[in-house]
């Protein structure tokens, strides 16, 4: 059973742990991040991904690691300092995401498979959500607005929206490792085939990129840098709200020591972000990781897993296990619901942009997967309690190309479990 894998990976242990640059570790915590102005002085954050990343600390597993981290555009201090909220702010696209890391895991090989727990999200006082261009159906609403807010534990308000109040539900937007030399090829040619197909594709961009002397203009790769913008296969920016304090996150490794970052803190976000923004805070995060043992790692082939109480999702449920889906496919072949397009285009790409229905197909196929592999079930079965038990929900309809979808299955209805 999947939440016994924590458990039986216990195996993997080390009682090592490294505090590098831009960490340090008090009372057997391990601090990263939080250091100076911006991203961009702090020896404990990023805002692109290579796996040429030097990382900014080593954890041992079951260490707890606190991340310090900044709001996705930089704007606020990551130390979450008090004080009024601002009458405006510039929030410029080149630095985002802001995260915190890469923390190295000790033991952990390329191949394996990581499991983080969120343990605990202290949010900054202060948060912004911006609406324009970014969003869903921009259409829609035409024009640009940017709210600022103030924030407790319990609620954020605005002057801007008299009346309202958003409750607290802190997750990070990104939680990733970093891409291995194969998956960083396979990433770039494939959304490098969808730009030229006229997908919606943020290609890498050195501008404000951090680390500069890898990815800034003038640095050893700056072309092969990858934007945060979307979530991939090693997780990234899944803006999935149910990440919560509580939520176990199962990640791939693709280097030794995976590089884990956090970041990208939203205060309260609805299912899909569909305004291009949620209320964007620095937070502190405090997580702790265990190296999956081989024999019970998960099928991490459609994208990130991730379980969890069931009150997080508001289901009659104790329990859930959910799987993510994004809109990638194998060369040549074309979706059933897609062949009547008779489109010269859609058979050689591997990722099609924005298309939420490939990324629920293949959410569905994962839970499908997933019902068969750990009960015994055959597919028809497995369809059948997906048709009657399954909540599709939408993750983000915003990170292009990548929409996601996850396939939220409550484990009370299994007698076994």
């Amino acid at each position: 059973m999947l939440h016994n894998r924590i458990m039986t990976g216990l195996g993997f242990l080390l009682l090592s742990s490294i505090a590098a640059a831009g960490a340090r570790a008090d009372d057997g915590v391990l601090t990263v991040g939080g250091e100076g102005e911006n991203c961009r002085i702090d020896p404990g954050c990023i805002n692109r991904l290579h796996p040429d990343i030097p990382m900014a600390a080593t954890a041992r597993p079951g260490q707890t690691i606190l991340f310090r981290t900044r709001d996705a555009g930089d704007v606020f201090d990551a130390i979450n300092k008090g004080g009024p909220v601002p009458d405006d702010v510039a929030v410029d696209f080149g630095p985002v995401h802001a995260v915190t890391g890469p923390v190295a895991i000790a033991g952990a090989r390329a191949g394996d498979v990581i499991a983080v727990t969120l343990t605990h999200i202290d949010p900054g006082p202060v948060g912004w959500t911006s609406a324009g261009s970014f969003g869903f159906a921009s259409d829609l609403v035409p024009g640009d607005k940017l709210v600022l807010w103030r924030m407790d534990r319990n609620f954020a308000t605005t002057d801007a929206i008299p009346g309202v109040k958003i409750p607290n539900g802190s997750f990070p937007g990104v939680v990733t490792t970093l891409p291995g030399p194969d998956q960083l090829e396979k990433i770039l040619r494939r959304e490098q085939a969808l730009l030229d197909a006229g997908g919606v594709v943020f290609m890498p961009d050195s501008s404000e990129a951090d680390p500069a002397g890898l990815c800034g203009p003038n640095g050893s790769d700056k072309d092969r840098c990858l934007r945060t913008i979307p979530p991939r296969e090693h997780g990234g920016n899944m803006d999935i709200r149910y990440l919560a304090a509580g939520v176990t996150i199962y990640l791939p490794c693709y280097i030794d020591g995976c590089g884990l970052a956090i970041g990208d803190l939203h205060y309260a976000q609805g299912d899909g972000e569909v305004a291009g923004s949620a209320i964007e805070m620095s937070a502190d995060v405090w997580a702790t990781v265990q190296v999956v043992a081989k024999e019970n790692a998960p099928d991490l082939t459609h994208g990130p897993q991730y379980e969890g109480p069931a009150a997080l999702l508001d289901i009659p449920s104790r329990r859930f296990y959910a799987v993510t889906g994004f809109p990638f496919k194998k060369a040549g072949e074309v979706p059933p619901d897609m062949a009547y397009l008779e489109s010269p285009k859609l058979a050689g790409l591997e990722n099609l942009s924005k298309d939420i229905n490939l990324a629920a197909r293949n959410a569905l196929d994962a839970i499908i997967d997933y019902i068969v592999n750990t009960y015994g079930y055959d597919r028809q079965q497995a369809y059948i309690i997906a048709s009657v038990a399954v909540d599709m929900r939408i993750g983000q309809l915003v990170d292009a190309p990548n929409f996601g979808v996850t396939a939220v299955l409550p484990l009370d209805i299994f007698e076994t479990q």
